[in-house]
């Protein structure tokens, strides 16, 4: 019987194109496999235990004989490739129309609508990563106080602000109202409300980042879970991308490392429902990425030292961040599913699933909740034989 499930969701952990890759320009995208291949090789010892090795033949990590866990490939069926379409699916719920797609930026028309929330001009406005706009746009922000605005190609809205030029907490507010105000057809699914520290030429990220996002179109997992009085944690920006609905709580991180350890910490506190983590674990430069991933994997043992009989442990991705393309923009990839737990089925090749929505189907069942209306159980598949 499950009793604990511990979702950890990696931002970009993508491990090879969708067969519909080329519609969004990913065809050749890869990302585990060319962040190995650039760094000559990935240290991963605990999730090649988990049996990764067989998910994808990535350098540096081996193809166990003999896994300690079940292992398998997620594919999504939503129209889309960032972090809301992602978790939304992976939680249930199919995204068939993606909306506007703002690959030439963002259209006049929602600009002029955040401009008037916000009380500024906005510059910028293309589609790049946030490295890049903010080492191109930093001078001229700071010099005039107007923000950044970038798109990943899709239709989010990413608004960057110094904390001088605006207080993070009126910046949040002025997004928040700006999210309300676009709503509409063709309007953007989420605003990205990014406060920055440092100096014009090396802007860093402040900590209250916020992500302002409509609710999801349907049913998800985290409202069968609230329904069946399960107790669902949200810790990152799982809060954000859910708008809150179906969430027992909310703990934003300022890291993945954070949001880790503050996982690592709820396991003796929270000993039944869901812990559902969010870990934007891979910044864009490749060593950096890396070292972090690395840097995950040696503390997983931290998290696997608490389990007890009863808990699921799941680790998955939201799409690919492929970081040796020019963009560095989110790319349309499968993710792996890589999943453990005492006294459940190891070295199962659970295969390579359709649509995430799998994922979440698993996890209603795990709890003994109702069914969703989308995706199917591979929870069977976990028991021991």
């Amino acid at each position: 019987m499950i009793n604990r499930v511990i979702l950890l969701v990696i931002d970009g952990f993508g491990v090879g194109a969708l067969p519909d890759a080329a519609e969004y320009g990913d065809a050749e995208a890869d990302t585990l496999v060319h962040l190995a291949d650039a760094v000559g090789g990935l240290s991963l010892p605990n999730l090649e235990a988990l049996g990764l090795g067989h998910v994808a033949r990535i350098k540096g990590v081996r193809t166990m004989a003999q896994p300690d866990g079940c292992f398998g490939r997620l594919g999504f069926a939503s129209q889309g490739k960032d972090s809301v379409v992602g978790y939304w699916e992976t939680s249930g719920v199919i995204v068939r129309d993606g909306g506007a797609k703002y690959a030439s930026g963002v259209p006049a028309d929602v600009v002029a609508v955040i401009e008037q929330m916000l009380g500024r001009k906005l510059i910028g406005n293309r589609m790049a990563s946030m490295t890049v706009m903010l080492q191109e746009y930093g001078a001229e922000h700071v010099s005039s106080g107007a923000p950044i605005l970038w798109t990943d190609g899709g239709n989010t809205c990413y608004l960057a602000a110094h904390e001088s030029a605006m207080p993070p907490a009126d910046f949040q507010q002025r997004c928040r109202e700006a999210r309300k105000a676009v709503k509409g057809a063709g309007a953007p699914i989420r605003i990205v409300a990014q406060p920055v520290t440092g100096e014009a030429g090396s802007f860093r990220p402040h900590a209250g980042r916020k992500d302002f996002v409509s609710e999801p179109p349907g049913l998800t997992m985290l409202d069968v879970l609230n329904r069946s009085s399960h107790i669902t944690m949200g810790i990152g920006k799982v809060y954000d991308l859910f708008s809150g609905r179906g969430l027992t709580r909310a703990f934003p991180a300022a890291s993945a490392i954070a949001a880790f350890d503050e996982t690592v910490g709820m396991m003796n506190k929270v000993p039944r429902g869901l812990l559902y983590v969010s870990l934007d674990l891979l910044p864009e430069d490749t060593t950096q990425a890396a070292t972090a991933l690395q840097e995950f994997d040696r503390r997983l043992p931290d998290l696997f030292d608490k389990l007890r009989i009863g808990d699921l442990v799941m680790i998955t991705g939201d799409h690919g961040r492929d970081v040796s393309r020019p963009g560095k923009t989110p790319t349309r990839e499968y993710v792996p599913v890589l999943v453990t737990g005492p006294k459940l089925a190891q070295g199962v090749d659970l295969g390579t699933r359709v649509t995430a929505a799998d994922l979440g189907q698993t996890i209603v069942d795990a709890l003994r909740a109702e069914r969703l209306p989308l995706g199917d159980s591979f929870f069977e598949a976990l028991r021991p034989g």
